[in-house]
């Protein structure tokens, strides 16, 4: 019989202790929103008179799908609109009312993600919420792999384990998983795509990368760099622009002929989408409307600076990947998509910083304390849950009232620091690299 190392035995603890540390706070994110956080949000609402139904995110589009296939009706239409309110909110909006959500919930969708709805169109909703729930938590397991792929970091099964743990308890990721968003499911169908072209399946990658358009807004930036990316190399990367570009415009053309016009529509609930949820970029936000934008320019042209020197990098390289996840932080930083379930889009960021270590030189004690920091804000929100979640049994009314968003505090906060620490770190590999070269010159 082989007798573990003392180092081994050591590391086997550790693990143990992580383990149940995960297996903590994962389960308490999960009692902490559906023991405090529904119900106190549920009592808010009937406080103010408003209205509450499925509130689920997958209810509008699903309703829209059904009505364009079977029944031929506009999903932009004001009418599918109110039939939608009335299973979202419970009943239709009344414009008159100040205590109504300001949201329409229309269908601010390219119509073309009724193809992937389809399916289900023939199904009770309930069956279908239901499903989709299991599918989106099935994705999220995918999605830890996906992303260990995508930056080439082979972990033990066990760490893998822990991981997946960590992501199924995440706030954004319970939030989306609870509120049947198709945002899980477009990160996934990015995921599975860096995960093809590093497996050198381009043509795949293109076509899943097409299908993650049901939700421009989030796959825009990456799609730009991917297409610069293949352009770069395009003798040897052709058949993921064939894949993209072949795969969108089956669906263009297809959307096309079900509903004609279809892109105008589309145009129009955005804009009104965007005036009743006042939805402004993280920065705008937070830093007012002239400062705000010149931190965007900043931003963009510094991440920008970064990709660029690896635009010929191949895709089953560690640059690659790390390229791909600082796209999707900067992607949060840019649009107007402040919503904590869009946070899932930092998974491969957090994963590539935690993947990544630091050279021994002047600036290493500034990085760690930069990283201290950002992991503080990452966690957080487990620190909150597992608290709150612990304190429920005693908790009166009032401290539920007082205490229930405090997991929220750093949302705002993280998409800056995951992606300023990113872009630091990548901008020093890239020195460390260039003088690494210079000197063996």
């Amino acid at each position: 019989m082989v007798t573990p190392t003392r180092n081994q035995a050591q590391v086997d603890r550790l693990y143990n202790v992580v383990l149940v540390a995960v297996l903590l706070v994962s389960a308490s994110t999960w009692i902490y929103v559906n023991r405090i956080l529904i119900p106190q949000q549920i009592a808010d609402a009937e406080v103010r008179h408003q209205p509450r139904g499925s509130f689920s995110d997958l209810y509008p589009r699903w309703l829209g799908a059904r009505e364009l296939l079977r029944h031929g009706r506009n999903p932009y239409g004001a009418d599918v609109t109110r039939e939608i309110q009335q299973g979202y909110y419970g009943r239709a909006l009344d414009p008159a009312n100040p205590n109504d959500p300001k949201d329409q919930q229309g269908f601010a969708y390219p119509v073309y993600v009724v193809f992937l709805l389809s399916p289900t169109v023939g199904l009770p909703f309930d069956v279908v919420q239901d499903g989709f729930r299991v599918l989106l938590v099935l994705l999220a397991v995918a999605d830890v792999f996906l992303w260990l792929r995508v930056l080439q970091w082979r972990l033990a099964t066990k760490w893998k384990i822990a991981l997946i743990v960590l992501m199924l308890g995440w706030l954004p990721m319970v939030q989306g998983v609870k509120l049947q968003q198709l945002t899980l499911l477009v990160t996934a169908l990015l995921a599975a795509c860096g995960a093809c072209l590093a497996a050198g399946w381009l043509a795949l990658a293109g076509v899943l990368l097409a299908l993650a358009t049901i939700k421009p807004q989030l796959t825009g930036p990456l799609a730009v760099w991917l297409v610069v990316w293949a352009l770069s190399e395009w003798k040897t990367r052709w058949r993921f622009l064939a894949g993209f570009a072949g795969s969108m415009a089956v669906l263009l053309c297809g959307a096309q002929i079900l509903l004609p016009g279809w892109w105008a529509m589309f145009l129009q609930a955005v804009r009104e989408y965007r005036v009743y949820t006042h939805g402004e970029a993280l920065l705008v936000f937070l830093f007012g409307g002239v400062a705000g934008r010149v931190l965007q320019i900043i931003s963009l042209l510094v991440c920008a600076a970064i990709v660029w020197r690896w635009r010929k990098e191949q895709a089953s390289s560690h640059e690659f990947g790390t390229s791909m996840a600082l796209i999707l932080a900067l992607t949060l930083v840019l649009l107007p998509i402040t919503a904590l379930y869009n946070q899932v889009l930092l998974a491969p960021a957090i994963l590539a910083l935690l993947q990544r270590q630091e050279p021994k030189d002047a600036a290493r004690k500034m990085i760690h304390l930069l990283r201290l920091v950002c992991w503080m804000v990452l966690i957080w929100p487990w620190l909150a849950t597992f608290g709150l979640s612990c304190a429920y049994p005693w908790m009166t009314p009032d401290a539920r009232q007082k205490l229930y968003s405090t997991p929220f505090l750093t949302s705002l906060t993280l998409p800056l620091v995951v992606l300023g620490l990113a872009a630091l770190q990548l901008w020093r590999y890239q020195a460390r690299g260039l003088r690494e070269n210079a000197g063996a010159e």
